[in-house]
């Protein structure tokens, strides 16, 4: 009989069989596409047989999180090994990381410098944080900028983020209400996600030139972002096609070692009518993201009103 190699004690296939029916049972009953859902719940069960034959705790989560991804491709949907036991009780480490996170990273505000010819830049890493964790910070950065000619949001390394910081952001980049997207949620109402009135308070604008740099890397949160500046015809996306991941998610222990992350809604941008999930976000201007700065720099200028360039 084949056993798990781990760290504290080897594991039957009776423990095996008990997570891939833990996965089945919480994927079918969370994952945000009724009809998808069943068949992975069907499929993990299918394969519980090639589960078993892993042989450590992170080979379990990588032939899971194949199994997960083989009908639609969800990069959110994932079984991730985790070398120490989880907390007991439950808890999403991911979640629980992120004032960590946040504290180490700034608010992730990497970067805000005022570029020549008055172009501002801001470069959000590794994430668009909460209001609650980052506001301050974010509110800040876009204010240093508000004065500026033109500005370029540089998200080439931002990997996630809160809708709730797309929200805040975008409320310093229109001038009016915007409709950005609608979630649709599998039990839960649709709720709809709009900028805000015009902030009180130094702020950029709507009219002012404005690109957003991505790489193959900007994921999940920073390609929310990046999508509906693009969509409104707000910004000018510059840089590389995204990882394409759209959906929101939370996550489910299955084993002390294993956690289970399950996309439970979908956004739909109201001019597309989609999202960017599988496909990612295309830019407008495509470049190597290595080259994506200087690329955009030069857009912006050749965009903005000549009486607003410094000479």
């Amino acid at each position: 009989m084949t056993t798990l190699d781990t760290r504290e004690q080897p594991a039957s296939q009776i423990e095996i069989a008990e997570v891939v029916e833990r996965t089945a049972r919480l994927v079918g009953e969370h994952y945000v596409f009724a009809d998808v859902a069943a068949r992975l719940a069907g499929l993990l069960r299918t394969e519980t047989d090639q589960h078993r034959q892993t042989g450590s705790w992170a080979a379990l989560a990588d032939s899971l999180t194949r199994t997960l991804r083989s009908v639609n491709d969800d990069r959110h949907l994932r079984v991730k090994f985790h070398d120490r036991p989880l907390p007991e009780g439950g808890g999403d480490p991911l979640a629980d990381a992120l004032p960590g996170m946040a504290r180490a990273s700034l608010g992730g505000i990497h970067r805000v410098e005022r570029l020549p010819d008055n172009v501002g830049l801001v470069r959000i890493e590794p994430a668009l944080f909460s209001p609650t964790l980052a506001g301050e910070a974010m509110t800040a950065a876009l204010r240093l900028v508000a004065d500026a000619d033109a500005l370029i949001l540089d998200l080439r390394e931002t990997i996630g983020g809160d809708p709730e910081m797309e929200v805040l952001v975008c409320g310093h980049l229109f001038d009016r209400p915007t409709h950005l997207y609608t979630m649709r949620q599998r039990h839960l109402p649709d709720r709809q996600f709009w900028s805000p009135a015009p902030l009180a308070g130094a702020r950029f604008g709507g009219n002012r030139p404005l690109a957003v740099l991505t790489s193959a890397t900007t994921f999940s949160g920073g390609e929310s972002l990046a999508y509906a500046l693009q969509q409104h015809g707000r910004a000018t996306v510059v840089g590389e096609r995204t990882g394409g991941g759209a959906h929101p998610r939370t996550g489910f222990p299955v084993h002390p070692h294993l956690h289970l992350s399950v996309p439970i809604a979908s956004p739909v941008n109201p001019v597309s009518g989609t999202n960017w999930e599988g496909t990612g976000v295309v830019p407008d201007v495509e470049v190597p993201a290595a080259e994506a700065l200087d690329v955009a720099h030069r857009t912006v200028l050749r965009t903005a009103p000549p009486s607003l360039i410094v000479t």
